[in-house]
């Protein structure tokens, strides 16, 4: 493997994300510029498909978000509506430099304002950035 070579999304970045067998993760925010291949090693780890209703809490929320598809803390308040006790949100964006990219300081005040707290920021494809959002101990129902 030259030093050239660039990564692909591969079942390590989905392991890097922390999937598990047999987790319900809710997918919002799908369009036709997300990664396939990562949708569907999702999928493949999880060992079920991406929900786009929740009929009961989720594990994971998987939020994709551009710039330009709106407030992003209202997105985020409504990726934790069904979130079970002890789920996360990874929310994820277009790289630095790609159209649709989220500024990192605004990333971090809309986790703050929507109670949540960014615990680690991944990249996960070439184009794709994946950052963890939890809500903090003690806050759930």
């Amino acid at each position: 493997m030259s030093s050239s070579a660039r990564p692909e999304p591969t079942s390590s970045a989905v392991s890097r994300l922390g999937f598990k067998p047999g987790q319900i993760v809710q997918e919002l925010g799908w369009d036709e510029d997300v990664d396939e291949t990562l949708r569907t090693e999702i999928e493949d780890l999880i060992q079920g498909e991406l929900i786009e209703e929740a009929m009961e809490p989720v594990d994971v929320v998987l939020l994709w978000w551009r710039d330009a598809d709106g407030d992003l803390i209202d997105g985020l308040v409504d990726a934790v509506t069904d979130l079970s006790d002890n789920g996360y949100v990874w929310l994820l964006t277009p790289k630095v430099g790609r159209e649709g990219f989220v500024d990192a300081t605004d990333l971090n005040e809309g986790a703050v304002t929507a109670g949540l707290a960014l615990t680690s920021t991944v990249p996960v494809t070439s184009g794709w950035t994946a950052s963890k959002l939890v809500p903090p101990k003690g806050s759930r129902h």
